[in-house]
């Protein structure tokens, strides 16, 4: 038998319990025998424990939050250096071992000096290094982070 030759519904029905010995469910109708739980009327609260303080109860909140959004890969600018008359992106410095990964946003900021002329097509760069970049001729470019290629678009990019 295959997974998509069994047959089954989305909605069960309802077990009918307390109908009788011959139903399956009938006499205690699953609540075993005696105490509070097979008492009628048992309303307990969900993090009911006996009297006992709960341990929801017990262990503090987490507070704050955690974002979702991945940080920014730094580059320094002391860097660039190795990238003298270069055009520098994601895919360079991917290649380089300097970003983890091309697929996400990189941020130049400032550290040391710059001493070569690089064309910067990064996401961010700090204010401090689009002025020290253009101070040794070069120029930076804003550009959009990467998208990840599915096989398809590779195989339609080599026809």
């Amino acid at each position: 038998m295959k997974y998509n030759d069994l047959q089954v519904s989305a909605n069960k029905n309802k077990k009918r319990v307390g109908r009788g010995i011959a139903a399956g469910q009938g006499k205690t109708a699953g609540r075993g025998t005696k105490g509070q739980n097979a008492r009628t009327g048992k309303k307990l609260r969900a993090m009911f424990q006996g009297g006992q303080r709960p341990l929801a109860q017990a262990v503090p909140k987490a507070r704050g939050f955690k974002s979702l959004r991945t940080p920014a890969q730094v580059v320094y600018l002391d860097h660039l250096n190795a990238f003298d008359g270069k055009t520098v992106d994601n895919a360079l410095l991917f290649t380089e071992g300097y970003i983890a990964t091309p697929f996400h946003t990189v941020k130049v900021i400032a550290r040391g000096e710059l001493k070569a002329k690089v064309d910067l097509k990064v996401q961010a760069a700090s204010a401090s290094v689009v002025k020290a970049i253009e101070k040794a001729g070069g120029s930076f470019e804003k550009v959009p982070t990467p998208l990840r290629k599915s096989a398809k678009d590779i195989e339609s990019d080599e026809k």
